[in-house]
């Protein structure tokens, strides 16, 4: 799908990359000055707490690699790579770099923006930084001032491991390609018709029996409480949170199968390997399925640091109007009871969303005037948006009718589509302080493996982040098409399959 380039290596870099080159676009970019030069006697200084230097050792291990250098990280000298932790205009998440003749500074007043400086830092440097073998260099960084704060605090991205089960490496993968951009939160699809993926001590089967399979009947797969751990403890070392998420009451024939119990009629059904839905529905009246709602939920919510629990909610088409209502209002109260706070699809807004509760809305532009204005109503209630229309996002859309993976129900979605709306205006009615932010949702009944995900994901991605991340002025679709084609040879270099979708000037990197 994205064959790799071939042909002589680039010449080094004789100029450093431009401030405002990066992507997300920063909220403001000062050039000036000399630029600084990486070389063999830079040391990498951070303060003295922990935070700072594990930011500063996940920098050093990425410049070694290719530059060659130690890159020691100290909390003595002078000059080199400074990373600052100082109160400031900065918020949970911004920073600022200084950038001359003399050294790189990157002073936020939280590690998350130490982190994202780092990001925007290694966007910064020729993209034959990001390799794994010693390359010529000249590792310049441009002189100036950049300034940056996130527009959203929600800056989300989902994958569904359960249509097909992707491993812990893998997903720390899409967790690596995610952090670039500046994403802060992987929204894990743990639960669906076709396959359970997190262990539950107090009932077993879910994931040994309703984990056995996937889409098209292949292994399946779940992740043992000590992966789910790990998983997590890679996304915090990366300041990204992790939102887990059991969908229900509908996208639940993995737990039924399971359970003969969770079924009105006693009956468990087969598994199911195929990619239909609204059909699986669990048993609003029985007292167990609220036994087994709260179980699952307080094993879930102890193995998660994070503040937020999903609850899925979607296409309950099996489950009628009143007993939807009746389920919602027995579950939010559990997720509460467990210290998380509840995101559901948008269709949780046809119940009654509890207080602080997150609707994420994954409808069309074409969806119903009623249904929008039901988010509305809600957002204007209280209730937080996170945008995830399924036109515009969805990473799983095909690019066109000719893209070998995806689905098409929600229409084609290329680049410019992709990255071509206002999050903040989209939908009539919802105040802009309801507006938490977006999400890219990867759904995965066609992907089997990174290269699947990667190709989906590059090079919508990033532009979803900036959507998320930079102020609305500096929103332009003939701008951002240039700076994402720069993107390109870092993508090589890193060995990300990517679409080359003709909307773009990929230049030399896109052969």
């Amino acid at each position: 799908m994205a064959a790799s380039v071939t042909g002589a290596a680039p010449a080094p870099q004789a100029s450093p990359t431009p401030l405002d080159r990066v992507v997300p676009a920063p909220a403001s970019a000062d050039p000036g000055g000399s630029p600084y030069r990486i070389t063999r006697g830079t040391h990498i200084r951070v303060d003295g707490s922990r935070e700072a230097r594990d930011v500063g050792e996940y920098l050093a291990r990425i410049l070694r690699p290719s530059t060659g250098y130690r890159l020691p990280v100290t909390a003595q000298g002078a000059g080199g790579i400074r990373l600052r932790l100082a109160e400031g205009p900065f918020g949970a998440e911004g920073y600022r770099l200084d950038s001359g003749r003399g050294g790189v500074t990157i002073t936020a007043a939280r590690p998350a923006g130490l982190f994202h400086g780092v990001q925007t830092l290694r966007q910064l440097l020729p993209a034959a930084v990001e390799k794994d073998s010693v390359q010529p260099g000249p590792w310049l960084v441009a002189g100036g001032t950049l300034e940056d704060t996130p527009r959203y605090g929600w800056r989300g991205a989902m994958l569904d491991v359960s249509r097909h089960f992707f491993t812990v490496d893998q997903v720390k993968r899409y967790i690596d390609q995610l952090a670039l951009y500046k994403i802060n939160k992987l929204h894990l699809h743990l639960s669906d018709d076709q396959g359970w993926r997190i262990a539950v001590d107090s009932w077993p089967r879910l994931a040994t029996y309703g984990g056995s399979t996937e889409v098209g009947g292949g292994p399946g797969g779940y992740y043992t409480k000590a992966d789910y751990r790990e998983i997590v403890r890679y996304a915090a070392s990366r300041y990204l949170e992790v939102v887990p998420e059991i969908d229900m009451p509908g996208h639940t024939n993995a737990a039924l199968a399971s359970y003969a119990d969770l079924n009105c009629n006693g009956v468990a059904p087969p598994l199911y390997t195929g990619t239909e839905v609204g059909f699986s529905s669990l048993c609003v009246g029985k007292e167990i399925t609220y036994d087994f709602v709260d179980d699952v939920i307080r094993e879930l919510a102890a193995l998660t640091p994070g503040r937020y629990l999903h609850i899925g909610g979607d296409e309950a088409h099996s489950t009628s109007h009143e007993d939807y209502v009746r389920f919602m209002d027995r579950v939010q109260p559990i997720v509460a009871k467990y210290g998380k706070t509840v995101v559901g699809w948008h269709q949780l807004t046809g119940a009654a969303p509890a207080k602080g509760a997150l609707a994420q809305y994954w409808g069309l532009d074409g969806t119903s005037a009623e249904e929008k204005a039901r988010v509305a109503e809600a957002a204007r209630n209280g209730t937080g948006v996170i945008l995830s229309p399924a036109d515009r996002v969805y990473l799983d859309m095909k690019y066109t009718k000719e893209t070998p993976l995806g689905l098409s129900w929600a229409g084609y979605v290329e680049v410019k589509r992709s990255y071509d709306w206002d999050p903040g205006a989209y939908l009539p009615g919802v105040p802009g302080g309801a507006v938490r932010g977006v999400e890219a949702p990867m759904w995965s009944e066609t992907l089997e493996n990174s290269g699947h995900i990667e190709f989906m994901a590059f090079p919508r991605l990033p532009g979803v982040a900036e959507l998320g991340w930079s102020p609305a002025g500096s929103h332009d679709w003939e701008r951002y098409k240039v700076r994402l084609a720069a993107q390109a040879e870092r993508w090589n270099a890193l060995g990300i399959e990517w679409y080359r979708s003709p909307q773009v000037p990929w230049g030399a990197a896109g052969l």
